[in-house]
């Protein structure tokens, strides 16, 4: 089974203890922090990305619903939020809680809330996982031949061909493209468009305007703030993505994180 990983938020140390204890008794939850204010609720978002939030409103710093207007957290988990002030009912459900606990609340209600949560999550799941199945079965439907395998690259006047499988990534250089191999990097006349264009988009991931990896070669991913990734390659070389691109890189770490857990 799928674990939910969840982060609880509350000024209040005695209501953080209670949900906790109460999310004790769900085997499918994995607790990965707790926070007293919104200036950690915001780092530890950003750091671990939860699935799941249980969020006080009124809090020091930063409320949850300043939390949450933060550009850098989207897309957002599925938040749970808990509060003694009911005023903010229908404003938490304009930023799709998934749920909205009233301060005091008793043990049944909260659990009603917290599978409420879990279907949810499981759904979207479920979603991001048949939309995978349906990329790979379109991609394999089409005839290889369709698909860019290697690159012509003219060097001391013979032509080389660079396997597009061996490419760790392109980026842009001025009127080239520097194609970088385990080998060497190797200049080609080209635009990085038509190139991303013709490559396999199941292997291959624009981050940057004038960046492009084969996602094979990727080390590790680490969230730099301001929608921005850095991208650590298995050859030591650290690629910032571009916030343009950020809609694209949520979507591959989507994906990434359902293969793992499948």
């Amino acid at each position: 089974m799928k674990k939910i990983r969840t982060l609880v938020v509350d000024d209040e140390p005695l209501a953080r203890a209670r949900i906790i204890k109460l999310l004790e008794q769900a085997d499918y939850i994995t607790l990965i922090g707790e926070c007293k204010n919104g200036r950690e609720a915001l780092q530890q978002m950003e750091e671990y990305r939860p699935d799941l939030v249980f969020l006080d409103i009124q809090m020091p710093d930063l409320n949850g619903f300043e939390v949450l207007s933060r550009e850098e957290l989207h897309p957002l988990p599925f938040i749970i939020f808990v509060t003694a002030y009911n005023q903010y009912a229908l404003k938490a459900f304009d930023v799709h809680a998934v749920d909205y606990l009233l301060k005091p609340y008793d043990d049944e209600r909260f659990m009603r809330a917290l599978e409420h949560a879990r279907q949810q999550i499981n759904l979207k799941q479920e979603a991001l996982l048949h939309k995978k199945m349906l990329r790979l079965l379109d991609a394999h439907q089409h005839e290889q031949n369709e698909e860019l395998q290697s690159l012509e690259v003219k060097e001391k006047g013979r032509t080389i061909l660079v396997k597009a499988f061996d490419i760790r990534y392109i980026e842009s250089d001025g009127n080239y493209l520097k194609v970088h191999t385990p080998e060497k990097a190797h200049l080609i006349r080209c635009t990085l468009q038509s190139i991303e264009e013709q490559l396999n988009n199941e292997l291959f991931l624009r981050i940057h305007r004038s960046l492009l990896v084969n996602t094979q070669f990727i080390r590790e991913i680490k969230y730099e703030g301001n929608n921005q990734y850095a991208f650590y390659m298995k050859d030591g070389r650290c690629l910032i993505s571009s916030r343009s691109y950020r809609e694209a890189i949520h979507n591959y770490l989507d994906e990434e994180k359902i293969r793992k857990e499948l």
